[in-house]
């Protein structure tokens, strides 16, 4: 399975970040650890939502789709708050 995950930076709530892992729970542990360049200054990280794909493609090609214009107003309107 592959996940494809939202976070929300705790020490900056304005912040998101969207990814895909095969290894949702160590991603997590790695962005929370600092070792995502992406993702270390604004650690530590709360998951507030993620979903489940069968292979690889079809995450990446949502986790494409939710980093696009569009893809972050679908998540913020249906997938979080």
């Amino acid at each position: 399975m592959w996940y494809v995950y939202i976070l929300l930076s705790i020490a900056f709530p304005h912040q998101e970040y969207t990814g895909a892992s095969a290894n949702l729970k160590q991603r997590i542990a790695d962005h929370n650890a600092g070792r995502s360049h992406h993702t270390a200054k604004f650690a530590p990280w709360d998951l507030i939502w993620y979903c489940a794909f069968p292979d690889k493609l079809a995450a990446l090609a949502f986790e494409t789709y939710l980093k696009s214009h569009s893809g972050r107003a679908f998540a913020k309107k249906r997938l979080i708050k």
